[in-house]
């Protein structure tokens, strides 16, 4: 095996790899099967320039169609019961505190100022402002 085609298949593992390890919605291992199509084209074509400039234009059209054909849809305005979090700690009228949304902690503020919110709570998630979301009580 030449030494292009190995590179290729070294590289292209190495990005299906990273997409197991830290998942980054398909990019990666759109990268790594990017470069095993670079490989096999190295056999007929040993022009490494060129083998970059393929691999790039191969890789953003493969992420461009990943992106339209796996990412999420858009739900419908009403509230699902997937936006629904549980606080972690309490959330003061108008202070911040954390939930549990997806199975991580996210920053998250009461939409009514006057309600306070206890630790276990079961809430709606309203809006997301950054990395702060906007939650009311399930119940009132």
């Amino acid at each position: 095996m030449s030494s292009p085609v190995l590179t290729w298949l070294i590289i292209g593992s190495l990005f299906c790899l990273m997409e197991l390890i830290f998942p980054t919605a398909f990019v990666e291992f759109m990268m790594g099967l990017s470069a095993f199509i670079v490989a096999g084209i190295s056999l007929f074509f040993p022009y490494n320039n060129a083998l970059i400039v393929i691999w790039m234009l191969l890789s953003f059209g493969l992420i461009l169609l990943a992106k339209k054909y796996f990412s999420p849809k858009k739900n419908d305005p009403l509230l699902l019961e997937e936006d629904e979090a549980v606080t972690i700690t309490a959330i003061a009228p108008g202070e911040v505190g954390r939930v549990m949304y997806e199975g991580n902690s996210w920053q998250a503020v009461c939409a009514d100022e006057t309600i306070e919110l206890n630790p276990d709570q079961k809430v709606y998630i309203v809006s997301r402002h950054g990395n702060t979301l906007s939650v009311l009580p399930r119940q009132f």
